[in-house]
């Protein structure tokens, strides 16, 4: 275990939690609801740092993540209080720590995309070459983009995709870009290509072009929204067996840690790489990881952020609250379940470490 890599892991995790906390702390000062107490690190408390208003700010021991503490959570009958707030202020509260964690997802990916560039869809550049394809005995060459087919301008994967499967078995004129130079070449597009191949032979890619700060804002949102849509999809494409259960597996924060462990490898033996995404293994995981604890809080699990907003939901309907002694023992139950799934889970990550593809 690298002593730098664990410290750097517990200081990611630390501000993915922080941030978190972080958020519910401002939606419920917006609301004037009384903050007890903000915590760095996890009880029991090593020292009072400062106050602000009725809010004391504390380190503790557990040097992992944050957490806040309001004034009658659980009470209805404290004046100023989490439980005493109307509906719509205790449910906003609830959101603010895992929207705080997807905007950390666009921050993240604004930095990422800042730094390699994104990639450009209205352009098709060839990744790979199989051996004996119709593309690699027309001379087609690894970094090419392709312009043209048949005269038809390519704009689009998609595109060229289909201008493809439209000629199969008949020749077709493709126009390269290499480098500077337009290159004329001519193939046969295979009626049955072998297993794993296309009718070329080749698969493509987008080229990446570098893009101002400015300009990635709305990419990052964008990019993120597409991550968030990609994580609730991950449990249908299991089931219909799109992606195995080792690709779809649960972790816990062993097996986090052993991914970001494995990805700073990876970014450390990539330095030298020309291309950029090759080197930022490690601000990618990080950034599907914001997204997905983001995320995995908005589910309606009772003691998570989305279980709680699902009992307050039928209140802002009936205008008629769930006792909270039910409420209550039903987020006690579900965190001891989450606690126990949390232990199995991280018996299979000791047991069965996750490897990064």
């Amino acid at each position: 275990m690298n002593l730098l890599t664990l410290l750097e892991f517990i200081l990611f995790f630390g501000v993915m939690l922080f941030v978190h906390e972080f958020g519910h702390y401002l939606v419920a000062k917006l609301f004037k609801i009384r903050v007890e107490e903000f915590g760095f690190g996890f009880p029991p408390r090593l020292v009072k740092l400062f106050k602000i208003g009725e809010t004391e700010f504390t380190l503790n021991w557990i040097p992992f993540g944050a957490f806040v503490r309001l004034s009658g959570e659980n009470d209805p009958s404290v004046p100023d209080g989490f439980g005493n707030a109307k509906p719509l202020a205790r449910i906003a509260v609830l959101l603010g720590g895992p929207v705080m964690n997807l905007l950390l997802g666009v921050i993240l990916f604004s930095v990422m995309f800042t730094q390699t560039g994104m990639p450009d869809p209205s352009k098709v550049m060839i990744a790979s070459i199989a051996e004996d394809s119709p593309a690699a005995q027309a001379g087609m060459a690894v970094g090419d983009l392709i312009i043209r087919v048949n005269q038809t301008p390519v704009s689009s994967m998609d595109q060229l995709i289909a201008i493809v499967q439209d000629n199969k078995g008949k020749e077709v004129e493709i126009v390269l870009l290499r480098g500077e130079q337009e290159i004329s070449v001519r193939a046969v597009p295979r009626v049955q290509p072998p297993p794993g191949q296309g009718a070329l032979g080749i698969s493509m890619t987008n080229p990446i072009t570098s893009v101002p700060w400015f300009e990635t804002i709305p990419l990052s949102f964008r990019a993120t929204f597409e991550q968030a849509r990609m994580i609730l999809e991950m449990p249908g494409r299991l089931i219909r067996g799109e992606v195995s259960g080792e690709q779809a597996r649960v972790v816990g924060p062993v097996g986090i840690y052993s991914m970001f462990s494995q990805a700073r490898e990876i970014d450390e033996e990539n330095a030298a790489s020309a291309d950029p995404f090759e080197r930022t293994l490690t601000l990618r995981l990080m950034t599907v990881i914001t997204i997905a604890l983001g995320l995995t809080n908005l589910f309606p699990i009772p003691a998570l952020d989305g279980g709680r907003i699902l009992f307050i939901l039928p209140e802002v309907i009936t205008r008629r609250r769930i006792p909270p002694q039910y409420e209550n023992l039903v987020h006690l139950i579900g965190f001891v379940a989450l606690i126990l799934l949390m232990f199995y889970i991280t018996a299979q990550d000791i047991l069965n470490p996750i490897q990064i593809p």
